[in-house]
């Protein structure tokens, strides 16, 4: 059985994943930019520009989930009870932002270039820089998707969708880049670059879901749901989950319910059986934060404020 005790070690790894992640992904993208803006000058690829430009914002957007991710960390204080875990949501939501002008450059860049296309030089050079761009970019992927698996953390969520569809634009640009230096096909590397566009669109839109979600208190799966239900449940001097309200704070799920318990039961019974059910849920959701209220069977009346019992469905 997981111990309250332990959340805190929990938490302490999962944040030393992301602040690793963090550090190396702004690496990357500092070498990526070198890489491209030398292959840009020696081909004049559309292709190469819109990968470029992704870089750089892809730069910004580190640097954002760079800082959000510490700040997310920080202890919970008098003015933020419940943590700094929402910094994550915000960095992911301006990432989305810089995302959606990437692509609007990029789309628009590419038709211009279809309209007008411009061969392209030194294409050798592109081609190299790109698969050296994939090759990192993987790698990146890869130590973003180990630290995610300790820490759950949204910024690098967003960051690693962010780098997995640079991982397939590269794919993209590669195609456009070897089109037209080999095949003389210059209007190709222009429609690759369009692609990279549509593909980094459509990332932003997920990225913004997801972090607008954690900002406006969405509750967890249903699939959580019930197993925070039929954790709690487990024990059968509980006979009912009522007034269930669960949301996401960075990588911390916030938990909060009423239970039903034997109007008999003694102050320290009622706690003791409290406290075993909230070590069921750690076990399942080590990083939640779990608060439960007990009710005397039969005998509560409604109660809970503005998000009482007259705006939640009953569990059992």
């Amino acid at each position: 059985m997981t111990s309250a005790a332990a959340a805190p070690d929990i938490h302490a790894d999962g944040h030393a994943a992301t602040r690793a992640v963090t550090r190396l992904s702004v690496g990357v993208a500092v070498v990526l930019i070198a890489l491209k803006a030398f292959a840009l000058g020696a081909s004049g690829s559309v292709s190469i520009l819109a990968s470029l430009a992704d870089s750089a914002l892809d730069l910004v957007a580190s640097l954002g989930v760079f800082f959000a991710v510490r700040w997310a960390a920080t202890p919970a204080d008098e003015d933020h009870r419940y943590g700094h875990g929402k910094g994550e949501a915000l960095a992911a939501l301006v990432q989305a932002g810089l995302v959606f002008a990437s692509a609007l450059f990029i789309g628009w860049e590419a038709v211009q270039r279809i309209f007008d296309p411009r061969p392209v030089a030194s294409g050798y050079w592109g081609v190299v820089v790109i698969l050296i761009s994939i090759a990192l970019t993987g790698w990146l992927v890869w130590m973003q998707s180990r630290a995610m698996a300790r820490s759950g953390s949204l910024a690098v969520a967003a960051d690693r969708a962010h780098y997995a569809g640079d991982l397939a634009a590269n794919g993209v640009v590669l195609i456009g880049v070897i089109s037209g230096t080999f095949l003389a096909a210059p209007g190709l590397d222009a429609a690759a670059g369009l692609i990279v566009a549509v593909w980094l669109f459509w990332g932003a839109v997920g990225v913004l879901k997801t972090a607008a979600d954690h900002l406006v208190d969405k509750a967890v799966p249903d699939a959580d749901r019930v197993a925070i239900t039929t954790a709690v449940l487990a024990d059968p001097r509980i006979s009912g989950v009522h007034q269930l309200r669960t949301r996401m704070a960075g990588t911390s799920m916030m938990i909060q319910m009423h239970v039903d318990l034997d109007p008999a039961l003694t102050l320290d019974a009622a706690h003791a059986i409290v406290v075993e059910a909230e070590n069921r849920l750690l076990a399942a959701f080590p990083r939640a934060d779990i608060l439960i209220h007990p009710d005397p069977r039969g005998r509560a009346e409604a109660h809970g404020g503005a998000f009482g019992e007259t705006a939640q469905p009953e569990l059992n």
